[in-house]
């Protein structure tokens, strides 16, 4: 599968730069770790590679929930289940499996610009590593940015005491928490567009049992299978899937 060496380059993101062992003045020393020796300057040593390698078992979850639209897709699905008021149906199973795939067709676009751009100039030899995570760096950085409020960004800028930056020159430790904020943000908007007709639902229904009399009976039980029938009829899912992915501004 491509897409499994652009995991590898997406955990680097967050030491690119820390590891890559460059010198700053010509003739200075450089930091070299290797395992035999022969790696070229400048370049990732062997261990270094493998240590990104099986890191990335551990922290690719991390990577996947943080620094693409995982978190908005999730939680709006999230709250389609609730608003609907099945909690078992769909699964937790089946809503998660459903970010993932939407994630990977969401995000299929810009993996595929770092693998043309950075895997595999790199595993053609005609890149060093280094220089291939800073191109994946700035691909994720520009998807991010993309859906990232300016407010969310210039308060972690503030807090952070960095100075006044450009776009390009934020850090990922800038990015990150500013692009998960705007995605909470958005995602509770879209959460409560999508809770108002099932309430209407439920205050019609609730309002129908008062009327009637009918005090003990509980109105979830009446308007389930209303809103059930609503959302069928006026394709809840394709419509809900096709306002959450068309919410991202993919360039």
């Amino acid at each position: 599968m491509r897409y499994v060496p652009i995991l590898i380059f997406l955990l680097g993101l967050i030491s690119a730069g820390d590891l890559t062992g460059q010198s700053t003045g010509t003739g200075a020393p450089g930091l070299r770790i290797d395992v035999t020796g022969s790696n070229e300057e400048g370049d990732f040593g062997v261990a270094i590679q493998l240590v990104v390698a099986m890191t990335i078992l551990t922290l690719g979850p991390s990577v996947i929930m943080m620094m693409t639209c995982f978190t908005r897709i999730i939680i709006v699905l999230g709250f389609v289940r609730n608003a609907i008021g099945v909690n078992a149906a769909p699964s937790s199973q089946i809503i998660i499996g459903l970010a993932l795939f939407l994630t990977f067709f969401v995000m299929g676009p810009i993996w595929d610009r770092i693998y043309t751009d950075a895997v595999v100039p790199y595993m053609d030899a005609t890149m060093k590593s280094g220089d291939a995570l800073a191109v994946a760096t700035a691909h994720m950085k520009d998807f991010m940015m993309n859906q990232t409020r300016q407010e969310d960004a210039q308060f972690f800028l503030e807090i952070s005491r960095q100075g006044a930056m450009t776009r390009d020159e934020l850090p990922l430790s800038i990015v990150v928490p500013s692009f998960v904020l705007s995605e909470l943000r958005t995602a509770f908007q879209m959460g409560f567009l999508i809770f108002i007709p099932f309430i209407i639902v439920d205050f019609i229904v609730a309002s129908s049992l008062m009327s009637m009399g009918m005090m003990m009976m509980p109105p979830v039980v009446i308007s389930m299978p209303f809103k059930l029938l609503l959302f069928v009829l006026v394709d809840g899912w394709y419509l809900v899937i096709q306002s959450v992915v068309n919410s991202f501004n993919i360039a």
